[in-house]
């Protein structure tokens, strides 16, 4: 009975083997195969864009913005047309270019969000990068993203998926690809394009002295754009919020002395917060043109004693007056030399005061100093500074924040990088101050000793007063891409200057659409998607995994009465031997 049975079911499988087949078998694969198994959204989470521009015709930063690939870690073998991330602790110039050289479909840099954390070189050793990162236009996009729980879960986790790859067992290394978890990171921006028609704002304003038509005129200035490797991550803390802080503190205590007959001088005063700065000074540029070139008359034709640049002016206990061309004895420029050193030895004597001789190199793509674009017009200009070098890694760097604010997006313990130290800025605002006023008022040659102190009491420097603009400077970041004409800073810095100058004025900038100096572009913000992903190894062996489980039961099916034989002979009871 048990043998016609057999030959009944094998017959009927043989007969209708495919309608059969396709309900047992294909039917269940289909539906494991089609089952709806979205990718999971591990994490989402903001990134920012390195430097993309342009300046002179010089292609500069990361040229893409689009990213849709697998992350992977440094320590993985094949980093083609992958994701890589690092973090700060463990990143390097040379882990950055094997990269690129692999092909990378991009770089994510985790940063961590309080810098205090970071040791002192390891934020040294990446600040002096940063120009090394921009020196060349990088293909593939490379963003910088603040490190969280989440974030640093799925650095982990790539890690060890990452690392396994070097194994030396290809079991094993087959095993932990096809059980690992994965991540497929993606922006949800479109491609970066240039931005048209982009006005860099500076703002001037001015103090008239008292005494003819023909006066001297002192000009001031801070440029008040920050920069570093990535825009929307650029404080510029020191460099150059102190520089700013200490024009608007002495366009306040000098509008309090020329508010008073008594009090006011036979010298002109001009401010300038000029816009641009960390590009080759473009609004600097644009405002001595538009003074010496398309004016009749301005104070910039008249009678220039000289042009005092303030930068990175909020630590260190040097000081020095970077200059493109030693002052002439008996000039203006001499005196401002000479009373300098008479405060400092007087008043700051911890304070190490010295001249810095730098020519113009026009050879350089870029400007040393701010007061070398004055220097080209011809007119008196130096830079006072606490750093000795313009290379100096501080004055570009996105570790360039506030000494209380340790954290790139909140407050926190001391920074190990460059920092606003709110006494020696309050110290340098002061010393300058009283320079200043001993030139503007000749205190020298009126025989007035050298540690008299002008601002004291109710004309002292306010340190409250700069401690709140530089927290205000560097609550934002001020990189020339991201202010406007109609930004909060500009229109901050302008009532601040209204509050104390007269004829407070803006002057744009815009770049020649037919031969531009530079160019800005956009998609420098972005929202990363971390999709939890299986590796394609998993998708190759499932369908290993389910070819071979169809052929096991379509051998089966067509050899029914065979196997059936072998399971009986097999399971049958075997007789009893006496």
């Amino acid at each position: 009975m048990f043998e016609e049975a057999s030959e009944v079911f094998d017959n009927m499988f043989k007969s209708s083997f495919p309608l059969t087949l396709t309900f047992i078998v294909f039917l269940p694969a289909v539906l494991i195969l089609v089952s709806p198994l979205p990718a999971e959204a591990a994490h989402e989470f903001t990134v920012y864009r390195m430097q993309q521009y342009d300046l002179q015709g010089q292609n500069y930063g990361s040229r893409n913005a689009i990213l849709n690939t697998e992350a992977r870690t440094v320590e993985a073998e094949v980093l083609s047309r992958r994701c890589v991330m690092m973090r700060l602790a463990d990143f390097s110039y040379e882990k950055y270019q094997k990269a690129l050289r692999q092909s990378a479909g991009a770089v994510v840099i985790i940063l961590p969000k309080n810098m205090s954390t970071m040791p002192q070189d390891i934020v040294q050793q990446f600040m002096e990068l940063e120009p090394e990162l921009l020196a060349t236009e990088t293909i593939v996009p490379v963003y910088f993203a603040l490190e969280d729980d989440e974030l640093l879960s799925i650095y982990m986790q790539t890690q060890v998926s990452s690392s396994s790859q070097g194994s030396s067992s290809a079991a094993e290394v087959l095993l932990h690809s096809a059980t690992a978890n994965g991540f497929q990171m993606v922006t949800s921006g479109a491609q970066s394009k240039a931005v048209s028609d982009w006005a860099i704002t500076s703002l001037e304003g001015r103090l008239a002295g008292v005494g003819g038509e023909d006066l001297p005129t002192i000009v001031v200035v801070a440029h008040y754009d920050s920069f570093g490797v990535a825009p929307w991550l650029s404080y510029g803390a020191d460099s150059n919020g102190s520089g700013v802080a200490v024009l608007l503190e002495l366009a306040r205590l000098f509008s309090r002395l020329y508010s008073h007959k008594r009090t006011q001088a036979g010298y002109n005063l001009l401010f300038f917060l000029s816009g641009g700065g960390k590009f080759n000074y473009q609004g600097t540029k644009r405002w001595l043109e538009d003074n010496l070139d398309h004016t009749e008359s301005s104070l910039l034709q008249d009678n220039v004693a000289f042009v005092l640049c303030l930068d990175t002016l909020g630590n260190g206990d040097t000081l020095h007056l970077h200059v493109s061309k030693p002052p002439k004895e008996g000039s203006p420029q001499h005196a401002l030399l000479k009373e300098l050193q008479m405060v400092v030895s007087e008043q700051y004597p911890d304070v190490k005061f010295s001249m810095v001789h730098k020519k113009i190199n026009l050879a350089d793509d870029t400007l040393a100093w701010e007061h070398e674009r004055f220097g080209i017009r011809r007119l008196p200009a130096f830079t006072l500074s606490h750093l000795e070098s313009h290379r100096s890694a501080a004055r570009n760097s996105i570790m360039d924040m506030r000494s209380v604010s340790s954290s790139l997006d909140g407050a926190g313990e001391a920074t190990a990088g460059p920092h606003v130290d709110l006494k020696k800025l309050s110290r340098n605002t002061k010393l300058i101050a009283e320079a200043l006023a001993r030139v503007i008022y000749n205190l020298t040659e009126k025989g007035t000793n050298g540690d008299l102190e002008i601002f004291t009491q109710q004309m002292q420097v306010q340190e409250e007063q700069l401690a709140s603009l530089v927290d205000w400077l560097t609550t934002q970041p001020r990189a020339a891409q991201l202010v406007d004409k109609d930004s909060t800073v500009v229109s901050t810095l302008e009532y601040y200057l209204g509050r104390y100058l007269k004829d407070v004025r803006r002057h744009f900038v815009r770049a020649d659409k037919r031969d531009p100096e530079f160019v800005f572009y956009d998609q420098l913000k972005q929202t990363m998607n971390a999709y939890r992903v299986k590796p394609a190894i998993f998708d190759l062996l499932l369908a290993l995994c389910i070819a071979a489980y169809l052929g096991v039961v379509y051998l089966a099916v067509q050899h029914f009465g065979v196997l059936y034989s072998v399971l009986r002979r097999v399971m049958a009871p075997r007789a009893k031997q006496h």
